[in-house]
Parts: structure tokens; C-alpha cells; sequence
């Protein structure tokens, strides 16, 4: 074992992702959560060459889903009888979640060796039906809320309560955000078209027989002009800036790191790729959402002993383009270090999945610029937002 590895150290042994699907009209859009999450899953363990039976549990994200345990559903159809399962939800943050929680289990001492990922299908998103009151047998179309309605923050209209929210309170204009949203595209782009995602992608096997091997949600040919054209999502708002094109995409995709002690990784001849140094989760007001970012990771860096100029690369997630802006404006990063592959408006956002790939794509992108830090935050819906730093082995 390395010197700079102590035994419960939570190190990541090897991850896999799928490619993004576009929501609706994609590639993935009759292939449901448990799939992808089963595709992920069996890709890891094969990756790294482990025996299943030895993982103590897993944690799979799930975020619209509608209940359940997909992790659980997922290992039964490989034949992991054996090991448990969790499900876990802290909405956009919810794949992060799972791998802090597999970690924490692991530093504690708890358990040895954790499968923990996301998976989202929104293209095959359960539609729920309620009736209020219940005694009335009314039943109308129903969608739980990540916090309670107020005008300044809409329980279904992020791009009011994270997105306009947040470039309001820094002072982003529409040309700053449509700079980014052209930036993510181009640079997911560049990674996908040069094969610089290969490493961490495992395909998926469609209904038809063909293999969805790419990530479809970059546009190479947006530009600035087309991005200037699109029309502000609230036009009565004045001074709106956010538009279709400086939001995230509407996703699928699913995304597993295998997380270990660094004991149990050396017991079993397993080089670590990563070690997971600290991370944190915050909340804030739900009107301040997209500014949650800018509270986790000064959390995660104080747990780290670290300051922002620690940190190689960034990947703080496009849930709006205004809320990296904002991150990048209030903490003082670099912005050319943020987001060097795209992120959630150009790369994807496949909601609970997303935390999870952006570790995967973390360490990937550490390992091909030879660099060491990394740090990944996100806000996430309801007033939250969560961070995680990590150490290229």
C-alpha cells in the first residue's frame, strides 16, 4: 500500500458510465432506469475484476423515479443475491450522495467495499396520480415537491428558482451564460468527437440489438449566434437571461464507482485509482438554490485543509450556466479550469445519475492531463448542494 494511503482511506478501485441519451427522443428512450443501472453495474465489477459477493452493499441513486430500490432490483437480475441494497435521493446531488455515503460507511469502519452510483431515465419517468384530499377519491396528476411553493422560488420552475435566481443575486448577464452554454457544447463536443470519454463509457446494448456507444447531447454546431436567438423562458421577468440553450439537458444515463478501503483494495490486489479526500453537503434558502455551490465547496475545502488553489480541475454542474458563473465569480476559480469537458448544458444531466459520472469523468480527465486535485460540486433542488474532493492515485 502506498505511504500516503492510510487502511480505511475510501479509495475508488474503477468506474464506468453510459453514454448520455437525449430525453424523449434519444437513443435511451426505451430503456428504463434498471437497465441502465444493471449496464453500470455489472460493467464495474467486470472492470475491476472483483468478486460481487465480497461487495457489502450498494448504493444506487434514483431521483424521478417514483420508489423502489433499483440498486436492489439491479443486482438480483445479475445474481448478487447476496449483497443489499439502498436507494438514495438528495435530487440533482443524488449520485454524489452515493459515493459520500459509501465513503463515510467505509472511514467509519462499517463496511469494505461499496458499489455506489446513479441512474435516470427521464424519458420513461413514472407519472404519478393523488388525490387532496384523499377522502375525495379525486385523483389528479401529481409530482412531489423538492420544497414548498413561494413566488420567488417555484417548486416546478427551476429555471426561476435556480436558474434567474442566481444570476440575479451575482449579476451574470445573458451573454456571460450563453458563453458558457457555447463553451460546455463545443468542449463535450471536442472530448466526444476525439475519444476522450472511451475510457469511461460502457455501451448499451438497445432493444434492437445495436450498441449506443456515444453521448448524444453535445452540439458541435451551436454558435454564439444561434445561442443570441433563443428566446428567455420568462419574458415577463425583466432583465430575464435564461433561455433553453444556457440550461441543462433533459437526460438519461446511468453511472458506478466500486468504493473501498484502501486496506480491503491492497488485501485483494486492486490498485486504487483515486482516494476520496473530504465532502460536504450545505443548504440554503430554496430561493438561493444555484448559490448552494458556493456554501458546500468552502465546506469540503475546510474539511480538506485545502483552499481553492489546491484544486487542479473543476467540475461544477450546468443545472443552469448561471450556476458555475456564479460559483466561479463568488469563490475566485479560474473559470479555464472549470468544466474542460462540458458539464450539464453541453455534456448532460441525467439527474440522479449525474453526481456519479462526474467522478468517474473526474478521475479520467485528472488521469489524461496528469494532474492530481479534483473537486466536483452541484447544486441540487429543495435549497442544497454538495461537493467532493478527490486525489488522482
Amino acid at each position: 500500500m502506498s505511504t500516503s494511503l492510510s487502511p480505511t482511506d475510501a479509495v475508488v478501485i474503477g468506474g464506468a458510465r453510459t453514454p448520455i441519451g437525449r430525453a424523449h427522443r434519444g437513443s435511451l428512450i426505451d430503456v428504463d432506469p434498471i437497465d441502465l443501472a444493471q449496464t453500470v453495474m455489472a460493467a464495474v465489477v467486470e472492470r475491476t475484476g472483483i468478486d460481487p459477493h465480497e461487495l457489502d452493499d450498494i448504493v444506487i441513486a434514483e431521483s424521478l423515479h417514483g420508489g423502489g430500490v433499483i440498486g436492489r432490483n439491479a443486482a438480483i437480475r445479475l445474481g448478487w443475491h447476496d449483497v443489499p441494497a439502498l436507494a438514495d435521493n438528495r435530487h440533482c446531488a443524488a449520485g454524489l450522495s452515493a459515493i459520500q455515503i459509501a465513503a463515510s460507511s467505509i472511514k467509519a469502519g462499517m463496511d469494505r467495499a461499496v458499489l455506489a452510483g446513479g441512474t435516470e431515465s427521464l424519458s420513461s419517468m413514472p407519472r404519478l396520480l393523488r388525490s387532496i384530499p384523499f377522502s375525495a377519491q379525486d385523483y389528479q396528476p401529481w409530482a412531489p415537491a423538492s420544497h414548498p411553493e413561494t413566488p420567488d422560488a417555484p417548486a416546478f420552475d427551476m429555471s426561476i428558482t435556480v436558474g434567474e435566481n442566481t444570476a440575479r443575486e451575482v449579476g451574470l448577464s445573458r451573454e456571460e451564460l450563453d458563453g458558457w452554454a457555447l463553451r460546455s457544447h463545443h468542449n463535450a463536443a471536442h472530448a466526444r468527437d476525439n475519444g476522450l470519454f472511451d475510457d469511461e463509457i460502457v455501451p448499451v446494448t438497445l432493444p434492437d440489438g445495436s450498441l449506443f456507444t456515444q453521448d448524444e447531447h453535445p452540439r458541435a454546431d451551436t454558435s454564439a449566434e444561434k445561442l443570441a436567438n433563443l428566446k428567455v423562458i420568462h419574458p415577463e421577468i425583466d432583465g430575464a437571461v435564461i433561455t433553453a440553450g444556457n440550461a441543462a439537458g433533459v437526460n438519461d444515463g446511468a453511472a458506478a464507482t466500486i468504493v473501498t478501503s484502501a486496506e480491503w483494495a491492497e488485501a485483494h490486489g486492486v490498485a486504487p485509482v483515486a482516494r476520496l479526500i473530504a465532502w460536504a453537503s450545505a443548504g440554503v434558502a430554496p430561493a438561493r438554490t444555484g448559490m448552494a455551490p458556493t456554501v458546500a465547496i468552502p465546506k469540503a475545502l475546510e474539511r480538506a485543509g485545502m483552499s481553492v488553489a489546491d484544486i487542479d480541475l473543476w467540475e461544477i454542474n450546468e443545472a443552469f450556466c448561471s450556476v458555475p458563473a456564479a460559483a466561479v465569480k463568488v469563490l475566485g476559480i479560474d473559470p479555464e479550469i472549470v468544466n474542460p469537458v462540458g458539464s450539464g448544458c453541453g455534456l448532460g444531466h441525467p439527474i440522479a445519475c449525474t453526481g456519479s459520472r462526474m467522478v468517474v469523468t473526474m478521475i479520467n480527465q485528472l488521469r489524461q492531463r496528469n494532474q492530481s486535485i479534483g473537486l466536483v460540486s452541484m447544486c441540487a433542488g429543495g435549497g442544497m448542494g454538495s461537493a467532493l474532493i478527490l486525489e488522482l492515485l
